[in-house]
């Protein structure tokens, strides 16, 4: 943040989820999009699953599921693991694909039972500029782009997020469809 603020807590729905989820119904609202934190349920990026992070997303689905509210999973909101990015520049490197698989293998294994709607990776198209050309986004923040090469990277970037899409949809294809009654509820973006 340019004023050196910091969002550790913000609304902390972490905490407070049950309340969300009141207002939720109290609203009137049927389903809920939030985002899986890629560093809350893998921490370093690839591995264990921190059991924390896992029991947060459990519980939460299971409380919207609870009043009839829909959960829509995002898979990918602009939350990579900091480790990827300082190991192989992630978005920018083709190994981000087996980690981003990998971490969806993650999403849709522990959750899917519950969660039909997902999307893998919101809206790739301003991920790309936002990130690799005005420098607006992680990696480089606002106004903080010494480095990189905004002509290709971000078609770099972008590309990554179509190989890691379809990974992931090949992964559900043929590992969870059948489970999920022929569902594939898999999105590159969202409206």
């Amino acid at each position: 943040m340019l004023d050196n603020s910091a969002g550790d807590v913000a609304s902390d729905q972490y905490h407070k989820y049950k309340e969300d989820v009141k207002l939720m119904v109290d609203t009137g609202l049927d389903s809920y999009r939030f985002s899986i934190s890629w560093s809350r349920l893998l921490p370093n990026g690839r591995g264990a699953i921190n059991p924390k992070g896992l029991a947060y997303y459990n519980n939460l689905i299971d409380e919207l599921l609870r009043y009839g509210i829909t959960p829509h999973v995002t898979i990918y909101h602009y939350d990579l693991p900091q480790v990827l990015e300082d190991e192989y520049e992630g978005w920018l490197s083709h190994k981000i694909v087996e980690d981003f698989t990998a971490f969806a293998n993650v999403c849709i294994r522990e959750f899917g039972d519950r969660v039909s709607r997902r999307t893998t990776i919101v809206e790739p198209n301003v991920l790309a500029i936002g990130s690799f050309d005005d420098a607006i986004f992680h990696p480089f923040g606002l106004f903080n782009c010494t480095v990189g090469d905004s002509t290709t990277e971000p078609y770099i970037a972008a590309h990554n997020f179509l190989l890691a899409h379809a990974s992931v949809v090949s992964l559900y294809r043929t590992k969870y469809q059948a489970k999920q009654n022929g569902r594939i509820g898999l999105n590159v973006y969202s409206m």
